[in-house]
């Protein structure tokens, strides 16, 4: 037994030779041998004898989901408060920009009968178009198809900011109506004025803006409206679209007038439509009021102040309504008095409409000075039971 044990060293000695020639040579990695946890505590116990850094397996990658596959939101722009010069975008295909130089007149004209119908199919015969109370010839080319440019706006301040989910809803229903070839921007303004989404023509990228909306306080109407007029405008030949949800009712801590923006939104060729909340912010404070009024003589007395100020209230609601619907008929749009948010839906569908069924009429004016001047334009229809819609002129380029 005992010249047979001298002979054949026993298993486990033979074991750990093995291992350690092997381990010396490079062979084997030590992290093979034994687990993390395992060289750890040898580690300790050893007195901190340096071992080598393993490298963990790599784990396989889940499936990216879809969102992943996206990749993040893009940047949200600021809308600069100066004008900056016009650029034409890389990405805008070969043909949709035309010189802002040019001397054709390009009216956006929406016909309606008596009932309010939209007039279809009709052919240039059927318009007469005065320039300064100067017929103007139409061209041969009078009802091109144009696609549009619109822009999306919403007051994000206290009166709306409970229901802006209604908008969102109602801005979706209105992209799905466009044609593919229209783009969209989203401005949102409170006491600021945010561009949450440039020009796309992309239904998601717009969703995805939506999503970013958050309320505010204040409302900077005339500046929204001069901002957008100047920075989103360029000279492309689309036709221009505003649609605004808000009350008109300015804060007055802004830096322009209704005036000013009116002229800017003329000067771009914008047509205005305004969906405004005047009509559900009126009937809550109605409301308040005769319920307040409805008291004893003591209630009314005690609550004086409050009376005072919702008859206030009411008094700027009918004046900010009025200039809405100044601001609409100015520029060839509609003012829209919904009596409760869950019209949005249908509103905005019916401003969809419109613009898929506008005309584009198109002539070289007559006066041919290019002072930068003010023109008054008026369009009439050969049928007089047809009535039509459009802005009330245009300034002059300037040499």
């Amino acid at each position: 037994m005992s010249r047979q044990s001298s002979k054949y060293p026993s298993t486990l000695v033979f074991t750990i030779l093995l291992a350690l020639l092997l381990t010396g040579g490079g062979f084997i990695p030590l992290s093979y041998l034994t687990n993390s946890s395992t060289v750890s505590a040898q580690g300790s116990r050893a007195g901190g004898t340096q071992r080598r850094k393993t490298t963990a397996a790599p784990k396989p990658s889940p499936s990216p989901t879809s969102l992943e596959t996206m990749g993040a939101p893009p940047a949200v722009p600021k809308l600069v408060t100066k004008p900056q010069p016009e650029k034409v975008e890389q990405d805008v295909a070969p043909g949709e920009v035309i010189s802002v130089q040019t001397t054709e007149v390009m009216l956006p004209v929406t016909v309606r009968d008596t009932t309010g119908r939209l007039i279809e199919d009709l052919t240039r015969k059927d318009f007469r178009v005065f320039e300064d109370s100067s017929e103007q010839p139409l061209s041969d080319l009078a009802l091109r198809q144009v696609p549009v440019d619109a822009v999306l706006m919403v007051d994000a301040s206290s009166s709306v900011a409970t229901n802006l989910d209604d908008f969102r809803r109602a801005a979706e229903g209105f992209a799905v109506r466009l044609a593919a070839e229209d783009r969209i921007s989203l401005i949102k303004f409170d006491d600021r004025v945010e561009l949450l989404q440039d020009w796309t023509k992309s239904r998601f990228q717009l969703q995805r803006a939506l999503r970013r909306i958050e309320p505010g306080m204040f409302t900077r109407f005339n500046d929204a409206l001069l901002l957008a007029a100047k920075d989103q405008f360029g000279g492309s030949k689309s036709r221009h679209a505003m649609i605004v949800l808000s009350d008109g009712i300015d804060s007055g801590r802004g830096a322009t007038s209704l005036e000013v923006a009116v002229q800017e939104l003329l000067k771009a060729q914008v047509t205005v439509y305004v969906v405004s909340n005047t009509q559900i912010s009126r009937a809550t404070k109605r409301a308040e009021l005769d319920a307040l009024m409805g008291g004893s003589d003591t209630t009314v007395r005690f609550n004086q102040l409050r009376i005072e100020d919702l008859r206030e209230g009411l008094r700027v609601l009918d004046d900010s309504e009025e200039k809405l619907a100044q601001l609409a008929a100015v520029t060839g749009g509609r003012l829209y008095k919904p009596e409760g948010f869950d019209a949005l839906d249908s509103i905005y569908a019916e401003v969809a409409e419109e613009l898929r069924h506008q005309y584009a009429l198109y002539y070289t004016p007559v006066n041919k000075n290019r002072d930068g001047g003010f023109r008054r334009v008026r369009v009439e229809m050969m049928n007089p039971s047809f009535k039509a819609a459009t802005r009330v002129g245009y300034f002059a380029p300037r040499s």
